[in-house]
């Protein structure tokens, strides 16, 4: 059951995830919190591991997923379900391309659909946002109550400071700082993660 429940979930996820690999943040949220799978701190590493690899996000996320739930046929299934309705709708979209491509109805409705899919992405990444910033974490149900639905401040202080340095940091170099603005995104993925090992090293 748990295959066909992978299957149906990124199915869902593929089908109505409209805007990207990011628009998958807010089903993977929502998978999380329905199923028990994984918690906020697991959807953030997976993020940042997705991330890092090549291939869409979208994709690299329901591989992820799927593999953390179960094992290796997990991650096969959860990915074909997340493909599976792009290749349906690519082929319905090419069939019939020609006939409305111009049609005003369908362009209005993607123009709806293009504001729902970012604040849909922006609930779920606050959530994220909020957890690597801030020392609140989400508590792992036990097993049996399939829902997150606790928090807990971890530590003295409700702000995370390592993260606040390092998200600060990072905004100053991509944004702002001439000779490293337009380095390649994985660079700044492989920095952060040494200054976390090291943080781990110096146990702070």
């Amino acid at each position: 059951m748990v295959y066909l429940k992978l299957f149906w979930e990124f199915f869902k996820t593929g089908l109505f995830a409209i805007g990207g690999g990011m628009a998958t943040l807010p089903f993977l949220k929502n998978i999380g919190e329905t199923t028990g799978w994984y918690t906020y701190g697991d959807l953030m590493n997976m993020l940042a591991v997705s991330e890092s690899t090549p291939g869409p996000i979208g994709i690299n996320m329901a591989t992820y997923v799927g593999y953390t739930v179960s094992g290796i046929p997990g991650a096969f299934i959860a990915t074909i379900g997340e493909v599976t309705p792009s290749i349906i709708v690519i082929l319905i979209v090419a069939m019939m391309l020609k006939k409305f491509r111009d049609n005003k109805y369908v362009n209005q409705a993607f123009y709806g659909l293009r504001p729902a899919s970012t604040g849909l992405i922006g609930a779920a990444c606050v959530a994220v946002v909020l957890e690597v910033l801030t020392s609140i974490e989400s508590v792992k149900p036990a097993a049996g109550e399939g829902i997150v639905n606790a928090f807990r401040i971890a530590g003295d202080s409700l702000l995370n400071w390592r993260g606040l340095a390092l998200a600060a940091v990072l905004l100053v170099l991509t944004n702002w700082v001439k000779p490293v603005k337009n380095w390649h995104p994985i660079v700044f993925i492989g920095i952060s993660a040494v200054v976390g090992v090291a943080f781990g090293f110096a146990g702070v």
